[in-house]
């Protein structure tokens, strides 16, 4: 019998599709839902409901369940310390938590690993329990990247080398060898969102479609949380700021609905590709 995996789910879609993939590979699986972020759907498997903070509750329901093992899957707004709700078990570990919430995103997710390994379980990344929502090398679609696009693509790479000790985002859109946009606290969606709006209000001169949505994980980022994720929002977005596709680093970025994707990219003219990321410092 295969031991149990605890996925807690922040919001989107695939807290969902990382647990069908694990219960397929044959995984007992447990849902942690976060009130206010998680899909209601996450109902379908035992599961259990969770307020930010209430820690005593969850480490009772894992251990009743015997979940030595879990996964942090999905969209969370970063707390503030007003938002937690902490139980009795949360205010014994107020000190971690308190440590958790200071600096940047990077190290706040560091500090969630550690919180739980400190605690006796161990965290295991999305793609271990899903590898098949990985993109790997090479076009899901018909077209693929020309030569503009490949250089656009070098360019977004190397900038993500250079922003990664900053904590920033994981994507950037690059046209005509011009960055236009880097993520922020807004997510990928909503930057690419932003350049539609540039472009459409003249502040972003771009002749026809062009420019390349480049997303990969930080360097030295915990692969185990906050891995790099797009869904079909993304290519909507991408189509309406007329870019000409979206790279994805090969085997660093997860692909919700990878058929449907491909489909609606190639209806809309677009490329949607993993490509190799250069090696640090090449």
């Amino acid at each position: 019998m295969s031991t149990p995996v605890a996925i807690i789910c922040g919001g989107g879609g695939f807290p969902l599709a990382v647990a069908e993939a694990a219960r397929r590979a044959g995984r007992e699986v447990f849902l942690v839902g976060l009130h206010g972020a998680a899909d209601p759907d996450i109902a379908v498997y035992p599961h259990m409901w969770l307020k930010l903070g209430e820690f005593g509750k969850l480490f009772r329901s894992l251990a009743e369940r015997s979940v030595k093992e879990l996964s942090i899957v999905g969209s969370l707004t970063r707390p503030d310390f007003s938002d937690l709700r902490l139980d009795f078990g949360g205010v014994r570990r107020l000190p971690d938590i308190a440590r958790i919430l200071r600096g940047g995103d990077d190290h706040a997710l560091r500090g969630v690993v550690r919180f739980f390994e400190d605690e006796g379980y161990t965290v295991v990344g999305a793609h271990d329990l899903a590898p098949s929502l990985l993109l790997g090398e090479g076009p899901i679609t018909m077209r693929e990247p020309d030569a503009a696009a490949r250089e656009d693509i070098a360019l977004g790479f190397a900038l993500g080398d250079a922003l990664s000790a900053f904590d920033t985002g994981q994507s950037v859109v690059v046209a005509n060898r011009r960055v236009v946009a880097v993520e922020a606290a807004e997510g990928t969606d909503a930057m690419v969102e932003r350049v539609a709006q540039l472009r459409a209000t003249g502040k972003l001169r771009l002749k026809g479609r062009c420019g390349v949505l480049v997303k990969a994980p930080k360097r030295g980022q915990d692969l185990r949380v906050d891995l790099p994720a797009i869904g079909p929002r993304t290519v909507a977005a991408a189509a309406a700021a007329q870019l000409d596709g979206i790279a994805l680093a090969a085997h660093g970025v997860l692909v919700l609905q990878r058929d449907d994707i491909a489909a609606e990219a190639d209806r809309l003219g677009l490329f949607v590709a993993g490509v190799t990321r250069p090696a640090a410092g090449a």
